[in-house]
């Protein structure tokens, strides 16, 4: 064989061993990613071709699948479809899953997920076309329901916790929307759907209580920097602080106001206790000036700020500024300057100051249920948390007297 002909051959075999190594990649190490892309039509076919898994509350189906006699297989239908839009999110064939827990959780309720694989297998050998698994929220339709209304047409959003589990009760976001037309098998219906929804300035597809611009929590921050003092071991409950009509803030002529008339103590002093009592802005102003930066943003994180949770679906982490003046330590210390926050976040810091700061232990997918990961939502401020528990209620009392006892609303 002259060398010309060698050369020839040698390219060839190469060109073989990389033919046979792509195609090896992509069947068998990149099936899943290819297999996961939004895009993939064969897939999406396949998904319709059984019935989706349900999305229940209290044994009652919120999303559910029901046959069909086109191409697509299965109609997927929503009950109460917007007072549960951002909870259930949609299932498109167009867009595919988005928004809620038709998204995070679509391995489960398309029947792909690993975890299921036991369960397609015994389905296969007794014949019955393998389905995807149903899903029962913590959602409490009761609860739902009551936030919704109480929101009514204001843009924002709501969350109810039950402290001592970490299961979400209710989880509201203003504007809504109607995901009916997202699921329509009419495709001229999904795109002018998704056109509408996506051109919309009041953007109704971001879940306010998790995502989107976050919200400066303003007051409801005080929890954190009450913590944070007494985590610090120079100031208790009866510790007394300045608590003047305006804090005066050094390098600027601006000083910092109560949002009520006046000081919020005699001679300009108030306890800890009754500047959590009475929301007083100087008190903690001071206090972020004492503190500091750095141990406010640290005792934020020990309350879960910064951290990436999933519930399962994904929610943006809430945010402490970095390397502040004494001035914008005053304004973090009453949750202003550029503290953001979800929604979500303030239930945690209050559910968690609620459970004592004890631990909610994380349990995921467990026995078809899906639970909120809160695990370490305090897990460094157990000390403060029966002062700042005693501090609320007694807010509670003094502002809203039909709270007679705050055991009742835990009841």
């Amino acid at each position: 064989m002259n060398q010309p002909i060698r050369r020839l051959s040698m390219l060839v075999a190469l060109m073989f061993v990389l033919l046979l190594g792509a195609s090896t990649w992509i069947q068998v190490l990149g099936s899943q990613d290819i297999n996961d892309r939004p895009g993939n039509r064969r897939t999406q076919l396949e998904s319709y071709a059984r019935e989706r898994g349900q999305i229940l509350l209290g044994g009652r189906a919120i999303a559910s699948s029901s046959p069909t006699d086109d191409d697509l297989q299965w109609q997927r239908t929503y009950s109460d479809p917007q007072l549960y839009s951002h909870v259930t999110g949609w299932n498109s064939f167009t867009y595919g899953p988005g928004g809620g827990v038709e998204f995070a959780a679509d391995g489960l309720l398309s029947g792909r997920d690993d975890r299921l694989f036991y369960d397609r297998l015994t389905s296969t050998i007794a014949g019955r076309t393998p389905k995807g698994a149903s899903l029962e929220l913590t959602i409490d339709p009761r609860v739902q329901r009551a936030a919704d209304e109480a929101l009514g047409d204001q843009r924002g959003a709501v969350v109810a916790l039950d402290p001592r589990t970490g299961e979400i009760l209710a989880m509201v976001s203003h504007p809504d929307f109607d995901p009916t037309p997202l699921v329509s098998h009419n495709t001229s219906t999904e795109k002018k759907a998704w056109e509408e929804l996506n051109s919309d300035p009041s953007r109704p597809l971001v879940n306010r209580a998790i995502s989107g611009n976050l919200y400066p929590p303003g007051s409801v921050f005080k929890i954190v920097t009450a913590a944070a003092a007494i985590e610090d071991g120079q100031w208790d409950k009866d510790s007394s602080i300045p608590g003047p009509a305006v804090l005066d803030l050094p390098q600027t002529d601006v000083g910092l106001p109560n949002s009520h008339p006046g000081a919020c103590g005699p001679n300009d002093k108030v306890t800890l206790a009754v500047a959590m009592q009475d929301s007083c802005n100087t008190a903690f102003g001071w206090l972020g000036m004492e503190l500091g930066g750095d141990a406010m943003r640290e005792q934020a994180d020990k309350f879960g700020f910064g951290e990436d949770l999933d519930i399962p679906m994904s929610v943006t982490p809430s945010t402490v500024p970095a390397e502040l003046s004494p001035p914008q330590e005053a304004q973090v210390g009453i949750g202003q300057y550029d503290v953001r926050v979800t929604p979500l976040q303030v239930a945690m810091v209050t559910s968690a100051v609620a459970n004592d700061g004890g631990d909610i232990v994380y349990r995921g997918f467990d026995k078809g249920k899906v639970y909120l990961r809160m695990q370490g939502a305090c897990s460094g401020c157990p000390s403060s948390t029966a002062t700042l528990k005693a501090g609320i209620e007694n807010m509670l009392r003094h502002y809203v007297p039909e709270v007679v006892a705050v055991e009742q609303v835990d009841a």
